[in-house]
């Protein structure tokens, strides 16, 4: 029977379809079962929250039986028990494939629970019996010392999403569905969680979904009605303006509304085959006519009451169904005695007795009610990536090498020769890669890409689109920084691998999402259950230096340095100086596991450095003496020109080459860094040099002058151990404009001139030959102010120089 269409059967939630069948979904046998369930999943939820001993109150419960702190939280918690038993009844009855998002994560109570009475949570942890041993061991550990996290932490098995910091379930949920056909995510959505930037674009995700070769999103939003202490937006506007809201994103919105669990119970039931049944329709007939066009696909609106099932009423203020019941509805402590025998009596009334049997251990037919082996949604391989993953087929990053005579004798656009490379890993990597971008991937020249795939985008196409089609390799018809990060997390996070290219400066947009990633990574890393999965690989072009034409805006380096604060184990940063180290880097990027790997590289034509043999060999190494433009080779150096980035590397090697003309008896070596981290101590970061090594670089006392790529005081804090502490950096300075890109490295003193400027003001006995060659870039500057005032572009010189090395 079709689905009544009215406001008003809307408002009753019949739409659920169960109401409206002529035979209940749930017969009596399996409704009393399935709530009984619920309410073991509650009983334990809310042991968690309190009890330290006496698990299932087999004596008078007493203050010496509950936790001296309690912390979580309770409202959610009882909605997603409510869930997670009705979505086990679904995946039993039509053998799914699914796992559980909970946007809502600091509900971590409610998934330890149901992971627990599906067997997984002993099987990971055997300590945590299922017996009254086992549960005194679960109820302790949450939230305790020593214990686990009151949020769904990468400790809890089935979780990808821990939900800390909102905002980012539903792109989690579309990037594990990519690539998994057979796969439904069950995304359950915080209405708290809904009011956020993130999630409120993410309903836009369902135009990249391609019903053939992907799998499904599930959202549920949890409509309960109150954040923290105010209530939230989507429960407070009229149901059709809701029902229109989802619609109108391209949603078919089912309702399930109400406080009766009996009638909750069968509405939730019916409305969730119905959902079942919609998606694999969908996919169905999408996959036997190979017709992609984009299905309205199911949404559920579940409105129940916040803290439903507890404390109703509490020192004579309402708790259930109001914002208070949002973390812990009941004080119990040596202030609040009395509230012991209302905390009993709230535990007592999802009656234990009948739940557990005599040895603590779920009676049988409950047990029964949980799905089987890996169709548990705590045992399901996609929520734990890594054990999915497969190395990379990787292609020859060699072919495309480019031919370096000598150094500096050729120009070259390194994205763009990048992108060449990227085409073949996507060639040979069908279904296990892709790259993400918020419509860059063609400014930032990785356009040889469309050569071999396409724009996935299922919304509709017009005759001058490019690259647009139903599936593709490529996600960045979203100029959303939020949707592609999540999409990627979600991706690498169900056992796949893939590239973020984004602008530098708009990076900074996805800093707290890198941040809870690299923390999802640090704590997998100490779990031995948890496989590694693929790296998050960012590259960062259209950077600082290449934004003259953008302006201050566009000119922000900082991403590198919120990322160094990360542990060292997890987080690598990497700025080749030309197109050939870029090839070698990523090529090492892509193999690596289990990191964040932040590659900072230029799209615009600048010289050519080292052949690829050479450049293999100095990106394996992280840094060295680049011989070829030093002259120090018969003794010490009088002073050190270290550089890190493209454009860095450009001006301190043009600055070398006047140094040498005008003092030809100056001792330089010139030192590149493409792995930052190889300036941070070995005591510090694991590619880190140890101090021998690196004072035989640098030198225990000569003066290092070092150009790097963004701001000046990371070079100082990397190096805060080292012994030689004559280290001068030039870098971006917060001074920008649309101007010339030479004129952006004036601006910031990292251009040739005030490079020379530095040496000599370092070297007091280079006496008047070193005056009057700062006299002469002085007024070089003078006149490179004046031509760009004229002419609008950068003197000849500057755009015709080349290396060459001194006589």
């Amino acid at each position: 029977m079709d689905a009544p269409t009215s406001p008003q059967e809307l408002q009753n939630g019949s739409v659920a379809m169960g109401a409206a069948r002529a035979e209940p979904t749930l017969g009596a046998d399996e409704l009393r079962r399935t709530n009984a369930y619920w309410r073991a999943a509650n009983y334990l939820s809310v042991g968690q929250l309190y009890l330290y001993d006496n698990p299932l109150l087999r004596e008078p419960l007493a203050m010496a039986h509950v936790k001296p702190l309690i912390v979580g939280h309770w409202g959610t918690t009882p909605g997603q028990n409510f869930i997670y038993v009705h979505l086990n009844r679904v995946i039993s009855k039509y053998d799914l494939d699914m796992i559980y998002i909970a946007g809502p994560g600091h509900g971590g109570p409610a998934l330890v629970a149901n992971v627990y009475l599906e067997g997984t949570w002993t099987e990971i942890y055997p300590s945590v019996t299922r017996d009254a041993a086992g549960l005194k061991k679960l109820f302790k550990q949450f939230s305790f010392p020593g214990g686990i996290s009151s949020h769904v932490a990468p400790t809890t098995p089935g979780s990808i999403h821990e939900g800390g910091e909102l905002g980012y379930s539903l792109s989690h949920a579309v990037g594990a569905a990519l690539d998994n056909p057979d796969l439904i995510v069950a995304c359950v959505v915080g209405d708290g969680e809904a009011e956020t930037g993130p999630l409120a674009t993410a309903w836009q995700s369902n135009k990249f979904l391609d019903p053939i070769s992907d799998g499904a999103v599930l959202p549920i939003l949890h409509l309960n009605g109150y954040k923290i202490s105010n209530p939230t937006v989507l429960a407070r506007i009229e149901h059709t303006e809701l029902e229109q809201f989802f619609r109108g994103c391209g949603w078919t919105p089912y309702f399930v509304e109400g406080d009766d669990p009996a009638v909750m119970h069968e509405l939730m039931a019916a409305t969730l085959e119905r959902a079942i049944e919609d998606i694999r329709q969908f996919q169905t007939t999408a996959r036997a006519t190979r017709d992609a066009s984009r299905p309205r696909w199911p949404m559920i609106v579940l409105r129940s009451p916040k803290g439903w099932t507890g404390p109703k009423i509490v020192d004579g203020l309402q708790i259930e169904g109001t914002f208070r019941a949002h973390q812990v509805p009941l004080l119990v402590d040596r202030d609040h005695p009395k509230h012991v025998a209302q905390l009993e009596s709230w535990m007592k009334s999802y009656k234990p007795e009948e739940l557990f049997d005599e040895g603590g251990r779920l009676i049988a037919e409950l047990a029964a009610l949980a799905p089987k082996g890996d169709r548990r949604m705590g045992a399901n391989p996609n929520a734990n990536g890594g054990i999915l993953l497969h190395d990379l087929n990787m292609p020859d990053f060699r072919v495309h090498a480019v031919r370096v005579p000598s150094p500096g004798a050729v120009d070259a656009q390194d994205t763009l020769v990048l992108g060449k490379f990227f085409k073949d890993v996507i060639a040979c990597n069908e279904g296990n890669f892709r790259i993400f971008g918020p419509d860059e991937t063609l400014s930032n020249l990785l356009g040889a890409v469309f050569e071999v795939t396409n724009r996935q985008w299922d919304a509709e196409r017009t005759e001058n689109d490019e690259f647009l089609a139903p599936a593709g390799r490529v996600l960045d018809s979203m100029l959303s920084e939020h949707q592609c990060e999540g999409w990627l997390e979600g991706y690498l996070l169900t056992g796949r691998h893939g590239v973020f290219n984004s602008y530098e400066a708009f990076i900074r947009i996805v800093d707290s999402m890198f941040s809870q990633h690299a923390k999802w990574l640090k704590v997998t890393l100490e779990l031995p259950w948890r496989r590694k999965i693929a790296s998050l690989n960012y590259l960062l072009a259209s950077h600082v230096w290449q934004q003259d034409h953008n302006g201050f805006t566009h000119q922000d380096p900082g991403f590198i340095d919120h990322v160094i604060n990360k542990k060292a184990d997890i987080v690598r940063v990497y700025l080749p100086p030309d197109a050939n180290c870029l090839l070698s880097t990523f090529d090492h990027c892509l193999r690596s596991r289990h990191y964040v790997n932040v590659v900072v590289a230029g799209k615009h034509a600048l010289p050519q450095w080292l052949t690829m043999r050479e450049a293999v060999v100095h990106c394996t190494q992280g840094l060295g003496i680049w011989q070829w433009a030093s002259n120090d080779q018969d003794g010490e150096p009088d002073v050190v020109m270290a550089c890190c980035g493209d454009t860095p590397t450009l001006e301190v090697l043009a600055a070398v080459s006047i140094l040498r003309q005008h003092l030809p008896d100056l001792k330089i070596r010139v030192i590149n860094v493409v792995d930052l981290m190889k300036l941070q101590s070995a005591s510090e970061h694991p590619h880190g040099l140890d101090e021998t090594d690196y004072d035989s670089l640098f030198t225990a006392d000569k003066h290092i002058v070092f150009a790097f790529h963004g701001y000046a005081p990371l070079v100082h804090r990397l190096t805060y151990r080292r012994t030689n502490r004559n280290l001068h950096v030039r870098g971006y300075k917060e001074e920008g404009t649309i101007t010339t890109a030479f004129d952006m490295r004036v601006q910031n003193d990292l251009d040739r001139f005030h490079l020379v400027q530095d040496v000599v003001d370092r070297l007091p006995h280079l006496g008047s030959k070193g005056a009057y060659l700062k006299q002469l870039v002085r007024d070089k500057l003078v006149e490179h102010k004046l031509y760009i005032d004229e002419h609008g572009e950068d003197m000849p010189e500057i755009r015709n120089w080349k290396w060459r090395a001194a006589r």
